[in-house]
This record gives C-alpha cells, sequence and structure tokens, in this order.
C-alpha cells in the first residue's frame, strides 16, 4: 500500500514549482487531488512571470497520468468561496480534504521607504491571508470526517529572521508561522497536525530571474545566474547556492505522512544552515 493511499490533498500554487513538485509525489504516493493555482499574470505582481493556465493543465494530466483522482480550480487563493468550491468539489468526488498544503506565493522585492501600499497589500492578501483561507476552507469537513489530518504551510527562513528588502515577504512568512502555532494548539483535539516548512532559496522562477539577480548583484548591468550564485552561496553553511523543489518536497511529505504521526506546532528548516549563520 502506497503512503498516501486514500487520502485526498488540498494543495495552492500547484501549477509550477514547489506546488507541482508536491503534487506529483503525493499522486505516486496514491493521494488523490485538489488543486488551485491563479495561472496567470497579476498587477503589480512580482517581476517573474506567473504560471499559465497550461502549466495547471500539465500538472493536472501528469497527476492523472501517476493515478490520481484530480479536482482543480483556476484562481487566486485571496478568493474564499473559489476555495470553498474546490472543497465541496473534492467532497462530493473524492470523498473530503485529508491533507493541506498551503503553498500558493509569491516574492518581490523593494525597500522599506518606497514600497508602496499596493505592494504590501498585494503581500499579504497572497502570502498571508491566501494561506489562511486555503487552510481554513477545509477544516470544518476535515474536523466532522473525524479522520484527523496533516496541514503543511510554506513560510521561509524569512519567516524566522528578517532581512533587508523583504519587510512585507518576511513579514507574511513569519505571520504564517503564527497562524500554525495558533492552529496546532485548536485542531490537535481533532488529530489534526499543524506545521510549517521553512526553505532557503530554491531553484525555481521565485528566485531564478533577472530582477532577482539585479538585487543581488547591483555592480552589474546586467547580471548572469552564474553571477548572482556567489551572493546566493552567501546565506549558507553548505556551499550551494539553492536548494531543489524535491528538497522542500521531502520534508512536506514527511511531515504530511504517518513517520511524523506526534509532530505538530514546529517549524521545519531547509535551510543549507542559514539559521545557524543568521541566529535570531
Amino acid at each position: 500500500m502506497s503512503t498516501f493511499e486514500g487520502k485526498v490533498a488540498l494543495i495552492s500554487g500547484a501549477a509550477r514549482g514547489q506546488g507541482r513538485e508536491h503534487a506529483l509525489r503525493l499522486a505516486k504516493e496514491g493521494a488523490d487531488l485538489a488543486l488551485i493555482d491563479v495561472a496567470e499574470e497579476l498587477h503589480p505582481g512580482p517581476d517573474y512571470p506567473m504560471p499559465t493556465e497550461a502549466d495547471l493543465e500539465a500538472t493536472v494530466r501528469e497527476a492523472e497520468g501517476l493515478g490520481a483522482r484530480v479536482v482543480w480550480r483556476r484562481g487566486d487563493v485571496r478568493d474564499r468561496a473559489l476555495l470553498a468550491e474546490l472543497v465541496d468539489g473534492a467532497a462530493s468526488d473524492l470523498g473530503g480534504v485529508d491533507l493541506v498544503i498551503a503553498n500558493a506565493g509569491i516574492t518581490t522585492l523593494g525597500s522599506a521607504v518606497e514600497m508602496s501600499g499596493e505592494k504590501w497589500d498585494e503581500m499579504m492578501g497572497i502570502n498571508l491571508t491566501g494561506a489562511w483561507n486555503t487552510v481554513q476552507a477545509p477544516l470544518r469537513g476535515m474536523i466532522e470526517s473525524d479522520r484527523g489530518g496533516s496541514i503543511v504551510i510554506t513560510s521561509s527562513t524569512a519567516g524566522l529572521i528578517g532581512m533587508p528588502g523583504l519587510a512585507h515577504y518576511s513579514a507574511a512568512k513569519h505571520g504564517v508561522v503564527g497562524l500554525m502555532k495558533s492552529l496546532a494548539n485548536e485542531l490537535a483535539p481533532h488529530g489534526i497536525r499543524v506545521n510549517t516548512v521553512n526553505p532557503t532559496n530554491v531553484g525555481t522562477t521565485m528566485i531564478l530571474n533577472q530582477g532577482t539577480y539585479a538585487h543581488f548583484r547591483p555592480d552589474l548591468e546586467n547580471p548572469t545566474k552564474e553571477d548572482a550564485e556567489p551572493a546566493f552561496m552567501s546565506y549558507h553553511l553548505l556551499q550551494v547556492p539553492w536548494i531543489d523543489v524535491a528538497d522542500v518536497s521531502n520534508a512536506v511529505l514527511w511531515l504530511l505522512s504517518d513517520d511524523a504521526r506526534y509532530v505538530t506546532g514546529a517549524t521545519l528548516p531547509i535551510d543549507c544552515g542559514v539559521l545557524a549563520k543568521f541566529p535570531n
């Protein structure tokens, strides 16, 4: 029997990157899936391209090819009604949600002095309120099913320490850690565990883009990924510039699994030593 046979996982930000990897790994392990991603450009939005509907459809096709039953919606995690619709679909078609990965998020860079209110509000809306919406939507059903469950919220090393140029991102990622701790206390009597993963830089479009390279290498006119690698690496004790999506999925699937059945209220760094190098 596969690790997640008979389980249904709700995953936000599933079109590409970490979310796609989580979805496909869970599908391989027998889970059925409820997937959501905005899959369109945002305004003001980040400096890198957002995933497309074709990206989301590709995740769905690959998951179904691995044997998973999938319900999915294209839309914004700030839309509570859409998340409720997705959860209703998971209940009617798949039997209800057992596992939640609140993964959807964006990152943008900017000084606190120059940051617009619109940029701040977008970050809080997607990375914090969107995580809350994703987690809350299936909660009543999870409690009423009396099957227990596991919730993992994607935070960041920036959710445990402060980083310059990321005041809004760091605040949102600190916020989901606080949310996780409160929910872990509230949901433990129902057998529902709640944790965060706190990765360092992950090798996805979110950081591998021209805007981020320029932030790390302002001394160069058009820095390349190779130009920026030493700056990324300078955060770490281990000599790598970023980790792979699979490294995050390894941690997420462990937290979701019965191997972590007594782990709740925890922040799990996958950080190459960032927190040891730059402690609180």
